[in-house]
Order: structure tokens, then C-alpha cells, then sequence
């Protein structure tokens, strides 16, 4: 794969935990790629822990976006997750707009909710700004309880067969994203755990299984999407970079099942090396 994009994260950089920004650099910048950010708020700590702080950097993203137009900053790829208010949607979906080229790559993570309830903090404000956002993209990325709040499809459920997965999808991509993955789901007719997909390049659906490992960690969906970015942005398709991603997640996964302290996350930069086997 040729990795030498220009690769921009947009989301909350936490100050104690691998979650968000500080999760996603230190592994698409392992894969070879040129990565910057442009935090959207900075966080004390992951959310579980039940107290937090939370500080909204929306002027400081105003700022520096205008800085970098009058600069001339160009980037190929574009990811978003974690927002803190209302006004950062339209401020980056101007900027997005600002960026198209071709070839450009914008992928949406739309965090919010997981387990069937949405996070400590979101409301639902938090998922019409979602729904608003993800219309920017070419590739969202939500896990079931994300995408069953954005289309009202399935509340609350945490097994789906194929054929409703396949109408969660078209339910996400009706919002305006060519293509969906859904993340952590469990397929009803087999049991087996899966990432349901539709590859709006190819036209096609696609189901990835996955070994289910139960150790929780946060922050496992900021790496799978930093692994599936690299995988798109060193030209696999998407169903190859899903099936490369759920592999290495699940291997991460394996690796640090044992540890005590789960509410850190993973602590990337120990198996970078596995990252690049």
C-alpha cells in the first residue's frame, strides 16, 4: 500500500486515556501516513468514569480553519468524531466543502450512544447533529446503537437479521453517505458477531464476522476507525479495509484482554509492531 496522504482527524482529545485523538495519531501515523488533528474538545478523561470535564474548543476550531485557508492547507482524507456543539457541524461541513478535490475521503464516526442508550453528555441535539454531518461524508461509521438513533430503525435492539441490517444501511446512507459500516452487531439467524456493510463504489452489501472477545475497552471504535481510514487511504477497497480492521482490532483486543485497568483503553503505542505484521 502507498501511504502518503495528508490525513486530517477531527475529534475530542482526551487528557488521560487512549480514546479519540489520542488513540487515532499514534496508529495512522505508524501506517506511514501524514496526520494531523484539530481537536473539537478537549476531555479530561474517558466518559465511564462518570466525572469529567469537558471543554468546548469551537472558536479555537474557527480560528485555526482560517488560518489554514489563508495558508493554503490541503488534506486527502478527513475523518470526524466526537463533536461538542451544534455550531461545529456547520463550521466542518464548510470546511469539508472547502476541501473537495478529487479522490478526497471524508469518514464519520457519528459518536454518541452504545449498548441500546446514548453517552453521558448526548442528547438528542447530539443526534440531529449527527444526522446533519454525516450527509458530508462518503463513509459513516457508526456501531448499532449510533445507527439505530440516526435512521429510528430498530431501537434498542441488539441483534438484527441480514435483511433489517440491510435496511439499517440504506436508512443511514438516505442521510446522504454513498456508504456505511456497521459496527459491532450480532447477526440473529447464526448468533454470530459481525460488521454489516454496503460499498457504495461497488454497489454491494458485505458482511464481515468477528470473534467476539468479552473485555471492554473504550475507545475500540476510534481505533477501528484510524485502522479502516489507513486501509482506504492505501488503496483497499472498503470491504477489504473493514475485514483488515475487525482483524487487527480483534487481535489488540486478544492481546490486552488480561490487563486491570480497561477504562484507559488499549495502550496503542505497545503493539504498534502488530499493527504492521
Amino acid at each position: 500500500m502507498e501511504n502518503t496522504k495528508n490525513i486530517l482527524i477531527i475529534g475530542d482529545m482526551p487528557g488521560y486515556g487512549k480514546m479519540g485523538l489520542a488513540g487515532m495519531l499514534p496508529i495512522l501515523s505508524n501506517m506511514g501516513h501524514s496526520v494531523y488533528n484539530l481537536p473539537t474538545a478537549l476531555v479530561s478523561n474517558n466518559f465511564d468514569y462518570g466525572k469529567f470535564s469537558v471543554l468546548d474548543t469551537t472558536a479555537y476550531m474557527k480560528e485555526t480553519i482560517q488560518v489554514w485557508q489563508e495558508l493554503g492547507f490541503q488534506f486527502d482524507c478527513v475523518t470526524t468524531g466526537f463533536l461538542a456543539s451544534a455550531d461545529q457541524v456547520d463550521l466542518l461541513r464548510d470546511f469539508i466543502d472547502s476541501q473537495r478535490k478529487e479522490d478526497f475521503l471524508v469518514i464519520t464516526d457519528p459518536i454518541m450512544g452504545d449498548g441500546g442508550k446514548l453517552y453521558n453528555g448526548s442528547t438528542p441535539q447530539t443526534v440531529d447533529n449527527m444526522r446533519r454531518l454525516v450527509g458530508a461524508a462518503d463513509v459513516i461509521v457508526p456501531n448499532l446503537t449510533e445507527a439505530e438513533f440516526l435512521t429510528g430503525l430498530h431501537e434498542g435492539e441488539e441483534t438484527l437479521t441480514g435483511a433489517e441490517a440491510r435496511r439499517v444501511l440504506d436508512g443511514l446512507r438516505e442521510l446522504g453517505s454513498p456508504s456505511a459500516v456497521l459496527t459491532s452487531g450480532r447477526e440473529r439467524e447464526t448468533g454470530r458477531h459481525v460488521v454489516w456493510g454496503f460499498d457504495g463504489r461497488a454497489g454491494e452489501y458485505f458482511t464481515v464476522p468477528y470473534r467476539f472477545i468479552k473485555a471492554h475497552f473504550p475507545g475500540t471504535g476510534d481505533i477501528f476507525t484510524s485502522l479502516l481510514t489507513g486501509q482506504l487511504m492505501g488503496g483497499r477497497s472498503l470491504p477489504q479495509a473493514v475485514q483488515r480492521a475487525v482483524d487487527l482490532l480483534e487481535r489488540l483486543i486478544f492481546l490486552e484482554q488480561d490487563v486491570a485497568q480497561r477504562n484507559n483503553g488499549i495502550r496503542i503505542e505497545k503493539y504498534l509492531s502488530v499493527l504492521t505484521e
